[in-house]
């Protein structure tokens, strides 16, 4: 079995609830809730979606990079928004980070967060799996499809392959 790796941000709430910012069990990292506060603890972008939602990606990246990760290996993100109203804002931040490596990700509307000043807050889980098969993997996503219409010579073998279990 593989070990745990756990860091801390020093967000005044990590003591208090008994979290970490994030933990790595082998090739897979899980970042926790993530808000836009600053190194001193503060809310970054008082009433300003868009500078929260950079700022909670910014502390995002910084702890994934902690863990020898970066955005591009985050597969999932989870953002938790007091305002769906304002979708436009937090998006726009999110393609700022994601736009050549787009997770999968989700908005959820909830009635507030820990700090009255916080509007965003984001989860994100990355895999850190082997650098040999990533740039392979990556090329395939971004090859043509292959069609799904079989061609006519197999169409033809199908065709004679059925008429000869009749018989």
């Amino acid at each position: 079995m593989g070990q745990i790796a756990r860091i801390s941000s020093g967000a005044p709430w990590e003591p208090v609830a008994a979290y970490s910012r994030a933990v790595r069990a082998g090739d897979f990292v899980a970042v926790s809730g993530t808000t836009a506060i600053d190194e001193r603890g503060l809310v970054v972008g008082g009433g300003q979606m868009y500078v929260q939602a950079r700022q909670t990606l910014l502390n995002i990246r910084r702890a994934l990079e902690r863990l020898g990760l970066s955005m591009r290996d985050v597969m999932r993100t989870r953002m938790f928004v007091t305002d769906i109203s304002r979708f436009g804002d937090a998006a726009k931040a999110h393609r700022e980070f994601f736009a050549d490596a787009p997770p999968a990700t989700s908005m959820i509307e909830v009635k507030r967060l820990v700090h009255p000043d916080m509007l965003i807050e984001i989860e994100a889980d990355a895999y850190a799996g082997s650098g040999a098969a990533a740039p392979a993997a990556k090329a395939a996503a971004r090859a043509p499809r292959a069609s799904a219409k079989p061609t006519p010579k197999a169409t033809k073998k199908k065709a004679a392959s059925r008429s000869k279990k009749r018989r």
